[in-house]
């Protein structure tokens, strides 16, 4: 029955697994993989070392399995949650305090974690959501009694222990690995991509289509006046050119200039005044 207890807490302090984010710093409380020290690291997700659940009062490390721990006055390590010497933490306005002592809370330095009696945004933690681990700790509170109370669980099936919803419990702590670490910035970006080419061709083929639309007006105005203009061009040449050229009549030998002359209708040409001799006169 222990073993079984055990089983059903540590599944669900796999499903509520949440980062210990300091409010003034923006960085992450990790377990040493080495010794018992704790880290402020910057906030990695996929780290086992920065992922914490509530089991009860305690919070317990997933990467050492282990829980946050006060060792002397005001060093605060991890230790095994089984030992005498794991801490209850009360937790209250985003902020951690010993279970019994009020008036010391968990704060962040420059070299880690430690207890203090000042209440600043060092000492207020948040998850990577940027919410009070309070509030991770009042939902895993609401299933906490569930895994101790329930009677559809016996020792026999502690091994292999099936859900409600058709899924053995190693598919369940994947999906909800893949739902609570799933990152969709790719998808963002993808999508942002793909509206933006979009766009692009959009306004390409709206381009083509004014282009085309006013050749199109071109060709049509040029289509109606090259008729007239052809007309146009045909009626100077036809006054200018005569219809049948005129003749030039031959003009005679005898003609000097300032002659006028007259041709008749017969076609015979004379001179219209004839100059005398002086021995005719």
């Amino acid at each position: 029955l222990a073993t079984l207890i055990y089983i059903c807490i540590g599944f669900l302090a796999d499903t509520g697994a949440f980062l210990i984010k300091n409010a003034r710093f923006k960085l992450c409380l990790q377990a040493s993989p080495t010794n018992r020290d704790l880290l402020l690291e910057d906030c990695n997700p996929e780290s086992d070392f920065q992922d914490w659940s509530w089991q009860g009062d305690s919070l317990v490390n997933h990467g050492t399995q282990s829980c946050l721990s006060v060792s002397g006055a005001d060093r605060v390590q991890t230790s095994l949650c089984a030992s005498t010497g794991y801490t209850s933490w009360d937790c209250s306005n985003s902020l951690l305090s010993p279970l019994g002592t009020s008036q010391s809370y968990l704060v962040a330095n420059r070299k880690g974690v430690a207890l203090s009696d000042v209440a600043g945004l060092k000492a207020q933690w948040q998850d990577a959501a940027d919410r009070s681990v309070c509030e991770e700790k009042a939902g895993h509170n609401t299933y906490f009694p569930l895994a101790l109370t329930s009677p559809n669980v016996y020792e026999d099936t502690a091994g292999n222990v099936t859900l409600p919803l058709g899924m053995d419990q190693k598919e369940l702590e994947d999906l909800l690995w893949f739902f609570r670490r799933e990152d969709p910035s790719t998808w963002n970006y993808s999508v942002l991509a793909l509206s933006l080419a979009t766009f692009i061709l959009g306004l390409l083929l709206l381009t083509i289509n004014i282009v085309r639309n006013r050749k199109r007006k071109i060709m049509s105005k040029e289509a109606v006046q090259t008729p007239l203009d052809a007309k146009e061009a045909l009626i100077p040449a036809q006054r200018d050119s005569p219809a049948e050229p005129q003749k030039q009549e031959p003009v005679p030998q005898d003609q000097r200039a300032g002659d006028v002359v007259v041709q008749w209708k017969d076609g015979t040409i004379t001179s219209l005044y004839t100059d005398m001799s002086e021995e005719a006169i």
